[in-house]
């Protein structure tokens, strides 16, 4: 994306962030964003928002510690800035996964039309806030991958019918068809 801020970048009339919270907001009780840069233009979202605590770039695991640091409820939800289509019962359908497995974790998975084979979504997920401390064991131990660090624990996943739900927009080109409707991304 030519160094912009994804989150910010705008799709529509909207940055991209903005539609991740339209979509999330409904489904949680309280909402707080993670940025590294840009805090003051994420702050206008109207949600608090929290840089990484990680000295070193750790990935999505550091804004996963970050949000759990921060987290006030018992659980916590995660999607990524730059998937502006996620589902609108994203939280319900992880939980009721979580639930029905009696687990500490819940992660999105859907499946690829052209392997049949069912892909996770780790960034989409619900947790319990009282993972915390094995999160910070294994970042203190030099963990970086969120598969290799969830598929420690007792986790389950909750399959979405709709791929497209999940798509990320990862470039100007794919930000430019999905703004003008072309979603052939």
């Amino acid at each position: 994306m030519g160094g912009i801020d994804k989150g910010l970048a705008m799709l529509g009339q909207q940055a991209m962030a903005a539609h991740v919270i339209s979509r999330l907001a409904p489904q949680v009780s309280t909402l707080i964003i993670n940025a590294n840069r840009n805090q003051s233009s994420y702050a206008a979202f109207g949600h608090p928002v929290w840089p990484d605590e990680q000295a070193d770039f750790a990935g999505p695991l550091a804004g996963l510690q970050t949000g759990l640091r921060h987290c006030m409820t018992p659980y916590l939800a995660t999607a990524p800035c730059d998937s502006p289509y996620l589902p609108l019962n994203l939280v319900q359908v992880l939980a009721q996964a979580m639930q029905h497995a009696d687990a500490d974790l819940a992660v999105a998975t859907t499946v690829d039309e052209r392997t049949k084979a069912i892909q996770p979504q780790p960034v989409f997920m619900l947790l319990k806030s009282s993972l915390l401390t094995d999160l910070n064991d294994y970042l203190e131990a030099g963990g970086r991958k969120i598969e290799a660090w969830y598929r420690r624990l007792n986790y389950s996943e909750a399959l979405f019918s709709d791929a497209d739900a999940f798509r990320n927009i990862n470039t100007e080109e794919q930000l430019q068809q999905n703004a003008t409707g072309n979603d052939n991304a």
